[in-house]
């Protein structure tokens, strides 16, 4: 059997472990871990959002924050005043979030580097203060924000002793909407298109010269990753069950791209690793310091960059590779 015969037979048989695995977790445990794990795939499909832009095409954003209130926001928005279903509240906010990412994308062309940067964590610092505007309060609910209802499964069922309660059928729903986006974006980014952001970034001048239009595609992969984030902020929305605009203050957006850094930048699994340490680690950072855990925060985030500098993902390549080398004869 060749090399590659037998990688992809453990690929095959590590895929199939798990996925079984990932079908019976939310009946392990309490309904408030499996809470918590709807909000690691929550924050996954957010950062891959912004890693297409910043690992991908090499755009930073700090504002990617406000995307995910507007898509939370309009899930909100259309549940509660319009009694539309949650499911199909997701499509919406990807396709609002997407237009406005666009729009927002294209005047920002002229910048580059941290000169965008600062105009998308301008962007982040506005949108909390708009959604309090007493003038559309009856859209928004002011500061008091929006209290929805978490969706009942459809049907009864149970393992373990453990009924399928309202946060498991949301594991499995925010799972299947995850596997969904992860395909969309293996798909889009491993062909032509991923190949011309990845020229944009490292080579703009040569993208020009080889027939990419660099304003075009800058603006869509814009829309693109505003859309992820936002369908990542419709689904957090649904998976809390309340929106307010403190929630999305700016350090939402300095966490997710916390996220796509340790995760490992232009890396697609990256984005689950992310998600992992926004969720996990300021909760054991609070439960080392109750007096400041903004430190244990810092050290520890510091201690995984110097261990690990190209994120997890990176740190997992190395290790793959070195599991494979042969000795020397």
């Amino acid at each position: 059997m060749s090399s590659n015969s037998a990688d992809r037979k453990w690929v095959w048989i590590g895929g199939i472990v798990i996925a079984v695995a990932l079908l019976i977790l939310p009946f392990l445990f309490k309904n408030y871990r499996v809470f918590q794990f709807n909000l690691v795939l929550v924050y996954a499909v957010a950062i891959l959002g912004l890693n297409i832009l910043t690992g991908f095409n090499g755009q930073f954003s700090l504002g990617h924050g406000a995307f995910y209130a507007f898509g939370a926001y309009t899930a909100a928005i259309l549940m509660s005043l319009y009694h539309v279903p949650y499911w199909a509240t997701l499509p919406a906010a990807f396709v609002l979030c997407f237009v406005f990412g666009f729009l927002v994308g294209f005047p920002a062309l002229r910048l580059a580097g941290h000169f965008l940067a600062l105009a998308t964590f301008a962007l982040a610092l506005a949108v909390p203060q708009l959604l309090k505007y007493k003038k559309i309060e009856g859209l928004t609910g002011g500061v008091q924000g929006i209290v929805l209802s978490k969706p009942e499964p459809p049907f009864s069922f149970t393992l373990f002793d453990q009924p399928l309660s309202p946060d498991r059928w949301l594991y499995f729903f925010t799972l299947f909407v995850t596997a969904l986006m992860f395909l969309f974006a293996w798909n889009l980014l491993r062909g032509r298109v991923g190949r011309a952001l990845v020229a944009i970034r490292d080579h703009p001048i040569a993208a020009t010269a080889m027939g990419i239009n660099l304003p075009v595609f800058k603006s869509l992969t814009f829309g693109t990753s505003a859309g992820f984030t936002g369908l990542a902020g419709a689904l957090g929305a649904i998976v809390v069950a309340f929106v307010s605009p403190d929630s999305f203050t700016v350090q939402l957006s300095i966490f997710l791209l916390v996220g796509v850094v340790v995760g490992g930048l232009a890396s697609i699994p990256g984005a689950i690793f992310g998600g992992i340490f926004i969720q996990y680690v300021p909760n054991i950072a609070d439960s080392l310091s109750k007096s400041a855990p903004a430190a244990i925060y810092g050290v520890l985030l510091i201690a995984l960059m110097y261990l690990l500098p190209t994120g997890v993902m990176g740190g997992l390549h190395r290790l793959w590779a070195k599991l494979r080398a042969k000795p020397a004869a």
